[in-house]
């Protein structure tokens, strides 16, 4: 019997992955269909927060993080990041801490990892994939706007994600906020070396799609015209 939540290769014969071929085409079809899908207005403006699993509770980020994941919750805003440690921690905790009346949510969207067996201790509502590319079409449909803090590979897969769908209109109006340094000198980079290219590989305009700002108060200014304007909208 096949276990779901393995993720080694399943060997098969041609004949058999002929079959398997035409039923993830059918899949697929299935799937690209679903993902035209978009929540309409939500209950509670949704912010989803990416940043490093690396970063230790008590380290600067990390309090930054969960001062500002607390002041957003204090707004009514529901929290999502990717469930694990790290400033996914961060922001899933200081989701709690602004809500002590329990009226908002604090979400991880989790992958299935061997090294990350479960999610950190501050989430109300969890999902778990078994794939990075179904988990972050998740993130994309859940979230009214991003913010990214220091992150490595996982954080910058996740961003450039989102920035590939701002670019191609796959979503409009989300808000892709950058804070701090590595995230303005990776604009700066793609403007340098697409942009700037002969004949360009991207248009001046995509380069303005993320808001790059130096802090969480910076990050925090920018999204408080959009959440107070949604909460008037529900009242």
């Amino acid at each position: 019997m096949i276990d779901p939540n393995r993720n080694e290769p399943i060997i098969t014969d041609d004949a058999t992955l002929g079959v398997v071929e035409d039923a993830l085409a059918s899949l697929w079809a299935v799937a690209n269909t679903l993902s035209r899908l978009r929540q309409g207005r939500r209950e509670r403006f949704t912010v989803s927060i990416f940043g490093s699993a690396r970063i230790l509770p008590g380290q600067p980020l990390y309090e930054e993080v969960k001062h500002l994941a607390k002041v957003l919750s204090e707004m009514g805003c529901d929290i999502v990041t990717g469930g694990g440690p790290g400033l996914m921690q961060a922001a899933n905790e200081g989701s709690q801490l602004g809500d002590p009346e329990d009226k908002t949510r604090s979400i991880g969207i989790r992958v299935a990892l061997p090294f990350e067996v479960e999610g950190n201790p501050f989430l109300e509502q969890v999902y778990t994939h078994q794939t990075f590319y179904t988990r972050l079409h998740q993130f994309v449909r859940l979230s009214d706007a991003f913010i990214v803090l220091g992150g490595g590979i996982g954080t910058t897969l996740e961003t450039l994600l989102i920035w590939q769908l701002l670019q191609v209109k796959h979503i409009t109006d989300v808000p892709l906020v950058m804070v701090g340094d590595m995230w303005r000198e990776l604009v700066g980079w793609a403007t340098k070396h697409m942009v700037g290219h002969e004949p360009p590989l991207a248009k001046a305009e995509d380069m303005e799609l993320p808001r790059c700002v130096s802090d969480v108060r910076e990050a925090l200014t920018l999204l408080e015209p959009l959440i107070t304007a949604h909460n008037h909208h529900e009242e």
